[in-house]
């Protein structure tokens, strides 16, 4: 450009010169000929023989020759720069190929280099890797058709089938040494509990090369929290708190984890795995979201990017204000119970105290209370259990049935006190004075809150996520998906159930179903959520029901009973179906053609006040929402379609039939 500047100086004057010369020929030729003075200057510019025609070729000749040259320069000039980008970009490839070259030779040189190429291995690389095309995901839509998707393959219906094979130790599964962290992952899991373990299976199942990574804060291996408040407690190991072993209700045993660690590949071989595989990365927490840029950090400032998202991140358990008001000191004395430490951490305390009291009357807390009752037989431990409610289990309940379940629980050694609000904790000479709104005071060694959980929502913010105003969690549609290739599952996600509205469920059960839908989906199933997540809770071998849909004490209900026998138990349940988790024996097919008893049922009052075994049916405009099967097992299938044909029904007592009570 300079060089074109410093030729236009030089030809312009002449240009100027030329048109000058130009004027004074036009002019010229008017007054010569001057009875025609508006043609004479058109016919002189373009064809007369004289005045100026020798100035005009010139500077038509100076104009075509700057022209000629400006294009020649800038010709020249645009091939040089094409030709020292191109010499640019070979010496930087020549200059990476140099380096890499080095760092293969650096090794062989001596030994202290090579520990030193190790250990850097270790930290991320910061510089940012080329990221694989991330597959096309449709949409979040708002409500999908409620037909009925085809039944699952067997392998995905076995998604979060625990495994009863032999593991190795739980301590070297929890303790693994602190692996490299992949910079990219296909599948992405936030969370490493039964939800995220369900999807992981479900994705492998789907796509048996696929790459899958499980990030979690927690120290184990993904593991089944059930047995945590149930059958751990009466175990007869003494070192059950470091095997994590146990009896099932059967006398089978197995562990609560879901796989050895040998089912799963380290982290720093899943980006170069062949067939892919998946991989955990425990005491890792993801602290912060980048949903345009299909990436997250985690707490020390690793970067991993992904293709596809679940965000699987349970929940905390809740705490009392008046006991987070109390202080340090009771807080110590204080366990919220949720993960494995805290099952270690209150079997320590409650061999090493005089009496324990439990805030919650729900399920979690009606176990707890019922285990540790049991257990104060022999050790003498004196056990209390506290609630606002009238009876055990009030919210879910009938009032009968939660008056009844109330006596059973007095019956494992268990205090209970009803109707009872606290207003303050303190401590005082080593001991914890809990105060009632009614001023009632109750002395105890150590506190359990059970009083529910929190969802946990903290990416939230960070990925922009919709968070439920009314339920809690994640929102998201029928298919479990939040975003354009995001999902969410397990207790942390508020979900569209297609046949029975907007909701939220806190459920291993609900975690298998709702973690194997989300994997689907994320290989492109686009399923809704129609399965029918059922739950369970035993109070003890002797006592337990099955549940699914809403129940809710607060809806209308029509129970139907019939006397008990041996087989109707939780432990004679399991003896027959060979599992401890019960979810895992169910089966669609069973649903399909259910067969009414024979047997007539019982005239009405025959067995006042015994409710040893029977179907609970929770009403809403006349429509059955939820199911009970108190002491009826393996029929949860029959209950699934009886809420999935969401029909009135004129007499409850010959849908009870559907589930055979009344035969010995």
């Amino acid at each position: 450009m300079l060089k074109c500047r410093i030729a236009w100086r030089k030809l312009a004057p002449l240009a100027r010169a030329s048109s000058t010369v130009c004027r004074q020929n036009v002019r010229r030729a008017g007054l010569t000929h001057g009875r025609l003075p508006a043609q004479a200057p058109v016919a002189h510019m373009s064809t007369g023989p004289t005045g100026g025609g020798r100035e005009n070729q010139l500077y038509i000749l100076l104009v075509g020759a700057a022209c000629v040259g400006s294009g020649v320069y800038l010709y020249r000039t645009l091939r040089g720069d094409q030709t020292r980008y191109q010499e640019r970009v070979d010496e930087i490839a020549a200059r990476h190929q140099k380096v890499a070259t080095e760092e293969i030779a650096a090794p062989t040189e001596s030994e202290p280099p090579a520990v030193e190429t190790t250990e850097a291995e270790v930290v991320p690389e910061t510089e940012p890797q080329a990221e694989p095309a991330a597959e096309p995901s449709p949409e979040p839509i708002a409500e999908l058709s409620p037909e009925e998707p085809s039944a699952p393959a067997p392998d995905a219906e076995a998604a979060a089938a625990p495994s009863d094979t032999t593991e190795p130790s739980p301590v070297a599964e929890s303790t693994p040494a602190t692996p490299k962290v992949p910079s990219h992952t296909p599948y992405l899991l936030i969370g490493g509990g039964t939800a995220s373990f369900a999807a992981a299976r479900s994705i492998r199942a789907r796509d048996p090369g696929a790459k899958v990574l499980i990030v979690t804060d927690e120290p184990d291996l993904p593991y089944m929290r059930p047995p945590l408040s149930k059958e751990l407690w009466f175990s007869d190991d003494p070192s059950v708190t470091e095997t994590l072993r146990f009896k099932q209700w059967n006398g089978k045993e197995r562990s609560i984890y879901f796989q050895p660690a040998s089912f799963y590949i380290s982290p720093e071989e899943l980006e170069s795995a062949e067939n892919g595989g998946v991989a955990v990365l425990t005491g890792k927490k993801v602290v912060h979201m980048d949903v345009r840029g299909n990436k997250v950090k985690l707490d020390d400032d690793t970067e991993i990017s992904y293709n596809k998202c679940l965000i699987a991140t349970g929940g905390v358990p809740r705490n009392l204000q008046v006991i987070e008001r109390a202080g340090e000191e009771v807080m110590k004395k204080t366990t919220l119970f949720r993960k494995i430490e805290d099952f270690k951490s209150l079997d320590k305390v409650s061999r090493n105290i005089q009496s324990i009291t439990i805030i919650g009357g729900g399920f979690l807390g009606s176990e707890l209370a019922c285990a540790l009752g049991r257990k104060s037989h022999e050790s003498g431990l004196e056990v209390i259990q506290m609630y606002p409610e009238k009876g055990n289990m009030g919210k879910v309940l009938p009032e009968y049935l939660s008056n009844w379940t109330t006596e059973k629980v007095k019956q494992e050694g268990v205090k209970i006190i009803s109707e009872a609000l606290v207003k303050s904790v303190n401590l005082k000479d080593d001991k914890l004075e809990i105060l009632l709104k009614d001023g009632r005071l109750v002395k105890t060694d150590h506190l359990v809150a059970a009083v529910g959980l929190e969802p946990n929502v903290d990416l939230a913010k960070s990925a922009g996520l919709e968070v439920d105003s009314d339920f809690g969690g994640f929102r998201v549609n029928a298919e479990l998906q939040a975003r354009s290739n995001i999902w969410v599952a397990g207790d942390a996600a508020c979900f569209y159930d297609i046949r029975l509205g907007r909701r939220r469920v806190e459920h291993h059960d609900h975690a298998v179903v709702s973690g194997r839908l989300a994997g689907e989906n994320m290989t492109g199933a686009n399923k809704p959520y129609w399965h029918q997540s059922m739950f369970w809770s035993d109070l003890g071998p002797d006592v337990g029901y099955e549940a699914i849909g809403i129940v809710d004490s607060s809806l209308p209900t029509v129970g139907v009973f019939a006397k008990a026998t041996a087989k109707d138990t939780p432990k004679a349940a399991t003896e027959k179906s060979g599992t401890g988790i019960r979810s895992e024996s169910e089966t669609e097919d069973t649903a399909t053609s259910p067969v009414a008893s024979s047997t007539p049922a019982p005239a009405m009052g025959a067995h006042k006040d015994d409710y040893g075994k029977g179907v609970i049916f929770y009403l809403r405009d006349k429509v059955v929402v939820g199911i009970i099967l108190w002491n009826v097992f393996n029929r949860m299938p029959i209950a699934r379609k009886i809420i999935k044909d969401g029909e009135e029904h004129a007499d409850l007592n010959e849908v009870a039939k559907l589930f055979n009570i009344h035969e010995d």
